[in-house]
């Protein structure tokens, strides 16, 4: 290749905006990487973080060659071999499991590294090779999998809002989601709306930056979020402007629930929520008396014990309120309900049924498995009870195979490390989950050193297994394809050619999309409000609180530099994020006589990591965060906040509890 050539592709990371990209290459090497300008969404602007992806992709850290371990486990000792040798092993390896424990011995741990339908977890990369061996199947749960039951519970989907449809809301409730650091591009659709007139409230625990930015911040108590929504509708039903003719029309279980808001009066709101009831009833008002009101509410807000109940009543909201009839009303949680691709995993391969173990639950669940494949995942970094999790990695009779990009935490307590191509080396289909487009990542360079994609890892390996089932060597574009012939009305005109020659195409929606103007997609077609008595669960952290040895709750959100552990290891990044800091309200910090650049232990039963104060009336009292995202081997201490999060579900799902979470801060000795 000669010459300048502009590739169009898509970012395959975790965030809801699912930015379509292009890439500039000179003379085979890719030189420049912008947002598209032509996107409706992305229009032209990448985050902070994958403004430096191209540099990512040349790291002198970048694992090119597969490794074997030399040292102990968890020392991160490697020799390089060749993929003749890696495949040997993993074959001889994989035979023996399933002959002497059965293939359900073997976990396929695929994480949110990448959201690829070829080659990351939307599509379950590897499952029908997986299939042929009988392995266990693997739970996905860790990110959104309370709010989507509870969504799916009440709309019989967790789709809902096209966010650009925001442009037109006249009330805007940024309901427990940071928008301007982790999903900046709606924040377009929000500013239109305020040009118009719309009220922006930012409902959050913390003063974000969001809140910085909005009209209104309500500083809620980690986890009320759904005795907030009740009480929010109390007011609507004192004013009588509940949508008597949506509620016959298009809602089942409507008395019922009414009896439970009246439960819900605004001064109990405001005692169990912590925000004053002047405010509650203020946003009350504003709620009953303004369509369209649009609720933006994302993936922090249901990562506690009652969470999926908390986006069960939230989604509830526009019922009552009718907002569903209109254009810019409703709830934006997750487009991905509304994308209806042939995902074929195709489970008829298995001989017979297998179990499922779940994500968040490694450290527990892994006392039965004898392999544990790592792909698109750094569970040492990013999963619950890292200290158990790192016992568990540490046994002698676990085979652990890590692809990767990068040596992680996880890599260190690998056997074998393959090393993956990134997004600009392969070919993926793409949709973002905050959004309506379809998009095709056409790989722009060749991939470095030895590096393979997914998709070819596995045909390799189902290769020298010497498997015989056909499909397990379909080709990229054949298994792209596949996917797109589901029959689905939202594909209508939607082809492969046209995806890898314009980059992207919009789902065959209209605009604006008012997904359940005339009905919702459960069997009565109706939208199903929540049973008495499961409208709001408290979370842990407020049934505890006064009572637990532990008095400060822990939230971990996102950072603004770091996605989940993707670019952890980056040199200027980690510069910009400085040292690990834990947010501290001045109360808390006189009470313990700490001050601001101290550093301290945040500690539990469970665990502890290291991080420096920051006093800051940026959270309220009792509340304590620290983002998420660092390298624990990169951290004072070798531990991240994920080191004192329990291994305990959710209320729905089996959701992770990241943000409910009872901790203590201790002066570090010396500090």
């Amino acid at each position: 290749m000669s010459g300048e050539l502009s590739v169009l592709g898509a970012c395959p990371l975790d965030c809801p905006d699912g930015c379509s990209w292009v890439v500039t290459v000179e003379d085979g090497r890719a030189v420049k990487l912008r947002g598209n300008p032509d996107h409706p969404y992305t229009r032209g602007a990448l985050c902070v973080k994958v403004n430096r992806y191209l540099e990512h992709t040349r790291a002198a850290d970048r694992i090119l060659h597969p490794l074997r371990r030399t040292g102990p486990k968890g020392s991160g000792r490697f020799e390089r071999i060749s993929w003749e040798e890696a495949l040997d092993e993993i074959s001889a390896r994989l035979r023996n499991i399933v002959e002497e424990h059965g293939g359900a011995a073997i976990w396929p741990y695929q994480g949110t590294g990448s959201l690829g339908y070829l080659q990351g977890c939307e599509g379950v990369a590897g499952r029908r090779f997986w299939n042929v061996l009988g392995a266990s199947k693997h739970w996905l749960n860790i990110c959104s999998a309370a709010g989507s039951t509870g969504l799916s519970l009440t709309n019989g989907t967790p789709g809902g809002m096209d966010p650009e449809n925001f442009a037109l809301s006249r009330l805007i409730l940024l309901w427990g989601t940071n928008t301007l650091t982790s999903g900046h591009h709606l924040w377009k659709f929000v500013q239109d709306a305020k040009a118009n007139g719309a009220h922006v409230v930012a409902i959050d625990p913390i003063r974000t930056r969001t809140a910085d930015q909005a009209d209104q911040h309500l500083a809620i108590r980690p986890g009320t979020d759904a005795a907030l929504a009740l009480g929010l509708l109390n007011v609507v039903l004192a004013e009588g402007a509940q949508d008597e003719e949506f509620l016959a029309a298009h809602t089942q279980g409507w008395e019922s629930f009414r009896e439970e808001i009246l439960r819900f009066p605004v001064e109990r709101v405001a005692e169990i929520t912590g925000i004053p009831a002047a405010d509650v009833h203020s946003l009350g008002m504003r709620l009953a008396h303004t369509r369209p009101t649009a609720i933006r509410a994302t993936m922090g807000i249901q990562r506690h014990e009652g969470g999926g109940t908390a986006m069960r009543t939230i989604a509830a909201i526009p019922g009552v309120t009718g907002d569903w009839r209109h254009p810019g009303g409703g709830v934006a949680y997750s487009t991905s309900g509304h994308v209806h691709v042939n995902i074929d995993t195709r489970d008829d391969l298995l001989a017979e049924p297998v179990r499922t173990l779940t994500m968040t639950r490694l450290a527990s669940e892994l006392d039965s498995v004898r392999c544990l494949w790592v792909y698109g995942a750094n569970p040492v970094g990013s999963t619950s009870d890292t200290g158990a999790i790192r016992r568990e990695l540490a046994r002698e009779d676990l085979f652990t195979v890590v692809m990767e990009h990068f040596p992680t935490d996880t890599v260190d307590y690998a056997d074998i490390v393959l090393p993956a191509t990134m997004q600009t080396e392969h070919a993926d289909l793409h949709a973002g989950y905050g959004h309506l487009y379809l998009q095709w990542n056409e790989p722009a360079v060749e991939p470095p050193g030895e590096c393979l994609s997914t998709t070819e890892t596995f045909r390799r390996l189902a290769r020298h297994m010497g498997l015989t089932e056909p499909s397990l060597y379909d080709s990229d574009l054949e298994l792209a394809e596949q996917l797109l012939t589901s029959g689905h009305p939202s594909l209508g005109g939607v082809t492969l050619d046209r995806l890898r020659k314009e980059g992207w195409m919009r789902l065959n929606y209209p605009r604006p999309f008012a997904p359940f103007a005339e009905g919702f997609p459960t069997p009565s077609g109706r939208l199903r409000f929540p049973p008495p008595g499961r409208a709001y669960v408290a979370p842990r952290s407020v049934r505890e609180a006064g009572r637990s040895p532990y008095p400060l709750t822990l939230i971990t959100p996102a950072s603004h530099v770091f996605l989940n552990t993707t670019f952890g290891n980056n040199p200027e990044l980690r510069r910009r994020a400085k040292e690990p800091v834990v947010l501290v309200n001045p109360a808390d910090a006189a009470e313990r006589g700490l001050v601001s650049g101290q550093r301290v232990r945040v500690h539990n039963a469970g665990g502890e990591f290291l991080a420096d104060v920051e006093v800051s009336d940026r959270v309220a009292r009792g509340v304590v965060a620290s983002p998420k995202g660092r390298w624990p081997k990169l951290s004072p201490g070798g531990a991240n906040p994920n080191a004192v999060v329990e291994e305990r579900d959710a209320d729905l799902g089996r959701g992770a509890v990241y943000h409910d979470n009872l901790v203590e801060l201790s002066p570090c000795a010396g500090s």
